[in-house]
Order: C-alpha cells, then structure tokens, then sequence
C-alpha cells in the first residue's frame, strides 16, 4: 500500500472455556496486523475483572509471567492503533469501569463521529475522562444510562452514538459483542465446540480453534453468557451493511473471510478486473508485498503476463502504516521493501499496489526499480483514487494527506515517478466483490453515516469527486 494506511483495532471475546485469557493472546496474535501500538486482554475470574495491557506487539506485552496473571473463563482482547485519541499507555485497550450495574471492560475497533459532542455533554455534567479516546465515550454514556442492565446500558449508548465500530464488553454475566447499524467495521462470530467466540476476523477464529459460524449482523448485540450460552439482545439487519471496502482490499488476512467468502479470492478478483480497465505494456507483473500479490496474481492471469518476485519484503519491520509522522513512514518504507535486479533488469515492469493514499511507499519503489534496472515502471492501482477522509476508523481524517485528493492525474504519475498510472473503478470494485454493497465513502465522497460538519475538513471540496 502506497502511503500506509492504519486500521483501527482488532477485538476478541470468549466464553466458557478456563484457557479463555490465553486463547485470547492466541487470537491477538492473529489479529497483529490490525493494530501495532498496544495490546492488552480482560478476563473473568469469579465475578473479577482482571486486566493486563501495555504498549507494544503481542508478543512483547504478554510474556509467560503476565500470561499467568490472568485466569478465568471468559476474556476479551484488543489490539490497537490510534485514530482518535494518541499512542499513550492510558488509551491502551481494554479500558475498565466501575459502573452503577457493575464492573466491566470495553474494547472498540472503528470510530465514532461524534464522541467529542458527547463528551463535552458528559463534561459539562460532571464526568471526568482518564483517556483521550472515543472508547470511554462510550462507557460514559453507559454509566449515565437508566437501565437495569449492562446489555440495556450498551443498547442506550449505542443508540446515541454513531459511525463505524465493532465491540466488545466484559461483565459479570459474560462477554457483548455489538457491530455498527451499516457494519462498516467487521465482527463475525465463531465457537470452539459449543461454546461461541467474537472476533474482528475469521483468522482470529481459526488461530484458537473455531469454527466460523456467521457475521454479526449490522446493528447486532450478542450476549455470549458466562455459561456459554448465546442471546440476541439486539436483533441487525445484513440488508444494511456496508462493510468497509478496504477491508477486502488491504486491511484483513487474506487467509480470512469477510461474508463468508475468501479475502484471497476477493483480492485476486480485482486484480482480473484491474487487467481489464486498465491493461499496462508491461513485459511482468510485480505485486507490491503483501497485501497485494493476490491482485498482481490476478492481474497477470488475465493479461497473460508472467507474475515475478521482483520486490523483497523484510517481514520484521512491520507494517509501516503503524509509524507515525511522515519521517517514521519514510524511513520504514526504505527499511521494508528492496529489488530483486536480475528479475527487472531490462524490462518493463506492471506494478501493483492495492491502494495510493499518500505516495510514500510509490514514489520509493518506482526509483528503486529504475535504479535496479526497469526499462518502465507502469502503475496501476487495484482500488480508485483515495478522495475523501475516511471518519469511521481509518487514518486518513484530514483530506490534506491524500495524494490523490487534488492533483490532476497527469500530475500525480509524475509525483510518483511512474511511465504511467491507473486505478481501477468504482464499478470495478463492486463488480469484482460480487456486486454486494460497501462503504465507498473514500472514493465516492457518500457517507452511510452522516459526518459533522466539524470533522468534515474542506467539506465543501469534498462533495466532488
């Protein structure tokens, strides 16, 4: 990905089974992809909330001694990345609460577009926040809520708040797991045996040894009791959805399912439709690690072009979406990414990138590969043009990062560096996904959820496309 993109969270939740908080460390580490600054695992131990979190990867935060800490048999994890609120230890997820109806601990995945309206109501009526996050946003509306229940309280909260997010709650009588009314943000729901689990993807599901029963329906609430029993506190609606596109194209494992269907094969799927719109005289395809070699796969098949391995990935920096600031990007895309010469030595090279938001990663490997020796360097981009600021979880709320927001195309292929440069279409990305609805929001400008006119920077520039 050209630019780097960073994801908002990844979430987990079990019940019913003594090894929950290690099965959740096991799932977190499935799920590291989604989140890179923080960590942290909640679990139930005889009416006790115990919690362990900190800064930095999974591995690194859940040592064998901390792992021990923790007991119980219900649990929920986080994974994290800040979109709203920074990267300091107190905005580390799980958050925990003592509340009227109990104690519990909340971990989110998305954003809320307009927590800061209701956090400055909750201020002026007393409450104080401990964190900069949209996630206690929630809690408080929580706490302040009549009902006799914490699944009543959750239902009030969320009625109240809006945009896109999944969550997960851990109280005395089991785990919640609730998905936006339009499920921009993912949450499919899995069981080990009998006894059901809650994760941001199906890869998560399938590192603790679940199977994948069904999404969480947009607008869902689940309640996964503390005997393992499963109860629909809030029914949803899959005529609704409108999971995020990015989610298919760069976000989720390709080894997970988004709908029950392949991530993979979504993937490759545009590739073959980017070959239709936009075929490149190109003498072999290169596919930009990792998220889009099932697109440069595609897109070779259906050119009828070889598919090389011209681009080396060192797997232990990381995904360079997690930096933040224009220097930490830079630095870990040079570190990152380097050339095979032998493989484009003399050749003109179709180079495939999953998506251009702010060019970092583009500009670098289009100098490389012609330092290495490509006669051409063509681009083409298996997604539209990046437009608009996402607000429901990704980082890009600010229209001034994106490459492509305001330069004439023209313009932009000679930003990058490339002989040439094209997108694949909107009604592509439709056409490849199975015609099945999504949020476009980035590239079209139309979103599911209204957007504060606050957050929406140079609004007006942003009704066109």
């Amino acid at each position: 990905m050209s630019g780097e993109l960073r994801e908002a969270c990844g979430v987990f939740g079990i019940v019913g089974t003594p090894s929950a908080p290690r099965l959740a460390a096991e799932a977190l580490f499935a799920l590291q992809h989604r989140g890179q600054e923080s960590a942290g695992i909640a679990a139930l131990d005889a009416g006790q909330i115990l919690l362990e979190k900190g800064m930095g990867l999974v591995q690194e935060v859940f040592t064998e001694e901390r792992l021990a800490r923790l007991s119980g048999e219900a649990a929920i994890g986080h994974v994290r990345y800040s979109t709203t609120g920074g990267s300091r230890p107190e905005n580390a997820q799980p958050l925990y609460f003592r509340a009227r109806l109990g104690p519990f601990a909340l971990a989110h995945n998305g954003n809320l577009v307009d927590a800061m309206r209701e956090r400055k109501a909750l201020e002026s009526e007393g409450a104080i926040f401990q964190t900069t996050t949209d996630t206690e946003v929630v809690a408080h509306v929580m706490a302040h809520s009549s009902a006799q229940t914490l699944q009543g309280s959750l239902q009030d909260a969320l009625s109240r708040l809006h945009g896109g997010y999944a969550l997960v709650v851990l109280f005395r009588g089991g785990v919640l797991g609730a998905r936006d009314p339009f499920g921009i943000r993912p949450l499919v729901l899995g069981r080990i045996g009998t006894m059901p689990c809650l994760a941001s993807e199906t890869c998560a599901l399938t590192a603790v040894g679940a199977v994948y029963e069904r999404d969480v329906r947009p607008g869902e609430i689940l309640w996964l009791t503390a005997e393992g029993d499963l109860v629909e506190v809030a029914e949803g609606e899959m005529e609704r959805e409108k999971l995020c596109a990015f989610e298919l194209i760069y976000f989720s494992r390709p080894d997970s399912l988004a709908r029950g269907e392949s991530i993979y094969a979504a993937r490759y799927r545009l590739g073959r439709q980017l070959g239709r719109e936009a075929p490149a005289p190109a003498d072999l395809v290169l596919g930009v690690p990792d998220s889009s070699l099932p697109a440069a796969e595609g897109y070779a098949a259906e050119l009828g072009l070889p598919q090389e391995l011209g681009l080396v990935k060192n797997r232990y920096v990381g995904r360079t979406f997690i930096r933040p600031g224009r220097d930490g990007r830079t630095a870990g895309v040079q570190r990152k990414l380097s050339v095979v010469p032998e493989v484009v030595r003399g050749r003109s090279v179709a180079l495939i990138d999953d998506s251009l938001v702010r060019g970092t990663t583009m500009r670098h490997l289009t100098q490389i590969l012609r330092e290495a020796g490509a006669t051409a360097v063509h681009v083409r981009i298996a997604s539209p043009r990046y437009l608009h600021p996402c607000h429901y979880g990704i980082d890009t709320s600010n229209r001034d990062e994106l490459i492509a927001a305001d330069l004439d195309p023209e313009v932009l292929r000679h930003r990058i560096g490339a002989d040439s440069l094209q997108f694949l279409s909107a009604a592509g990305v439709l056409r490849a996904t199975g015609h099945r609805d999504h949020c476009l929001a980035c590239f079209t400008g139309e979103y599911p959820v209204p957007v504060p006119l606050d957050l929406r920077k140079d609004s007006a520039e942003e009704e066109t496309p």
